[in-house]
């Protein structure tokens, strides 16, 4: 497999384009910015990155249903209501496979994380080791932090015919399962990461412990790099991808995921030209 030195002046002028707020629709991450204060933009950043699945249009329709059911403070919704207020506010909520019962006992476990712990930071500070190489130690205790809490309230809503639930773990998945878990990586890389455009505010964590958001587009990307030959995108592919880029950006791995996910997203970009512009002569021939 290559490494990307042989792009890095090509990963830094794509950086230097589309790093920008400007370019950040269509994105969940564009709700984070309505939400200058740390502790609602952490509820904030957790449930948008929980619906950061499907269309595009549709996950953007979700995150801003989900929080206009709060207004107008997420988090002081969380603190002031009951399981029951959770669920009623909740009931037609859907997206994809999770139904408002899903969403109502992720939203509680996360409601009672911040009441035990202080904060989701504190909560995910609580399992950090500053010896671990990567954030997935901690991600994995934080991770069963929150669903430990969800799983206080069993389920009591009958689904009907042609009603599915995946149930509300799917919304915060497994990182020990070997999946990618790209949504809550994507979650990391918004708290940790500070630039113009992911807002940041989590101290505690060096973003060069981030790995890498893969899903289907940037395993794609990856493949297309020669950066992994891998078929499946799961945690040791997302885990290959974030070594070669470890390689440029040891400090900052995640630095070019949020521009080379503009590609194929945006009409203005075309991810087939960066590509292929990547390429050496004798790999494009």
């Amino acid at each position: 497999m290559r490494t990307l030195s042989d792009i890095f002046l090509q990963l830094e002028a794509l950086y230097a384009c589309y790093s920008k707020r400007e370019f950040v629709n269509p994105d969940p991450l564009q709700f984070l910015y309505d939400y200058p204060r740390l502790r609602e933009r952490e509820v904030v950043g957790l449930i948008a990155s929980s619906l950061a699945y499907g269309g595009v249009k549709q996950i953007l329709g979700s995150v801003k249903k989900a929080l206009d059911l709060m207004k107008p403070s997420p988090i002081e919704f969380l603190k002031s209501s009951d399981f029951g207020e959770i669920k009623q506010a909740f009931k037609d909520f859907k997206h994809r496979f999770a139904a408002g019962e899903d969403f109502s006992m992720m939203l509680w476990g996360v409601k009672r994380t911040i009441e035990d712990l202080g904060s989701l930071e504190a909560a995910f500070m609580h399992g950090y080791e500053e010896k671990d190489e990567t954030v997935l130690p901690a991600l994995i205790r934080f991770t069963s932090t929150i669903r430990d809490r969800a799983r206080e309230k069993n389920r009591s809503v009958k689904y009907g015919q042609g009603k599915v639930s995946y149930g509300f773990e799917h919304l915060i998945p497994y990182p020990e399962k070997r999946g990618a878990s790209k949504r809550l990586h994507l979650f990391l890389r918004w708290m940790v990461r500070k630039d113009a455009v992911d807002p940041g505010g989590w101290k505690g964590i060096h973003p060069s412990k981030l790995i890498v958001p893969v899903d289907l587009h940037m395993h794609r990307i990856g493949l297309r790099l020669g950066i992994t030959e891998r078929k499946q995108a799961n945690l040791t592919t997302a885990m290959e991808i974030t070594n070669a880029f470890r390689e440029i950006a040891p400090e900052d791995p995640v630095k070019y995921d949020f521009v080379l996910t503009r590609l194929g997203i945006r009409d203005d970009t075309d991810m087939d030209a960066f590509l292929s512009s990547c390429l050496m002569p004798q790999e494009s021939a």
